[in-house]
C-alpha cells in the first residue's frame, strides 16, 4: 500500500488515541497472513508512525549513508530501537545494515563503511548502493530504479541486496 498526503494528519490524530502505538499491529494482524513480507518504509524520527512500524516489526533493515553525520543518526537510530524493544516490542532487532550512497571515490565513504562493519559485524550487508545520478533521478519521474532504468548500476546494486536479504 502506497503512503499518502494523509499519514500527515494520522501522525496528528494519533496523538491522543488510545494504544496508539498498536494501531498498525492491530490493523496489520488481520492481513499478515495473506503475505510472506511486509515492508514498511519510515522516516528516521521517531515519530508515532514509525513508533507504530517498530511495534509491528521483527527485523528492521537500517539505510545508512556513507557520510559522517549518517554516524550520528545512526546512533540515535540504535537508541530508539533499543526503547521501542524494551518498552513495547521485545521481538525487535536490528537485522541488516545497508550502506547507500556509496562513492568509492572518497575517503569519507570507505570510513564510514568500515566504521559501520566493525561496530555491526555481520549484520552489515556485503551490497553497497552506489552513489548515482540515476538512482537520484528516478523519483522524480515517479518510477523506482528497476523501471527507470532496470540496467543502471543502482538497479543492478539494489537486485543484488534483494538476492542477499533473501538468502539468509
Amino acid at each position: 500500500m502506497p503512503s499518502s498526503l494523509e499519514l500527515a494528519g494520522a501522525e496528528i490524530e494519533l496523538v491522543t488515541a488510545l494504544s496508539r502505538e498498536q494501531r498498525l499491529t492491530r490493523a496489520l494482524d488481520e492481513v499478515i497472513s495473506n503475505y510472506d513480507f511486509i515492508l514498511i518504509d519510515c522516516p528516521p524520527a521517531l515519530g508515532i508512525l514509525t513508533v507504530n512500524a517498530l511495534c509491528f516489526a521483527k527485523e528492521v533493515i537500517v539505510p545508512i549513508q556513507c557520510e559522517y553525520y549518517a554516524l550520528e543518526g545512526l546512533g540515535q537510530l540504535v537508541g530508539n530501537v533499543d526503547l521501542v524493544k524494551s518498552n513495547l516490542n521485545p521481538e525487535l532487532e536490528i537485522s541488516k545494515i545497508v550502506l547507500v550512497m556509496y562513492d568509492s571515490r572518497t575517503k569519507i565513504s570507505k570510513q564510514v563503511a568500515d566504521e559501520v562493519r566493525e561496530y555491526f559485524g555481520e549484520r552489515v550487508c556485503n551490497q553497497m548502493i552506489p552513489r548515482s545520478v540515476r538512482l537520484s533521478e528516478a523519483p522524480s519521474y515517479g518510477q523506482p530504479i528497476t523501471v527507470f532504468d532496470p540496467t543502471s548500476r543502482g538497479a543492478v546494486a539494489y537486485k543484488e541486496l534483494a538476492k542477499e536479504v533473501l538468502n539468509e
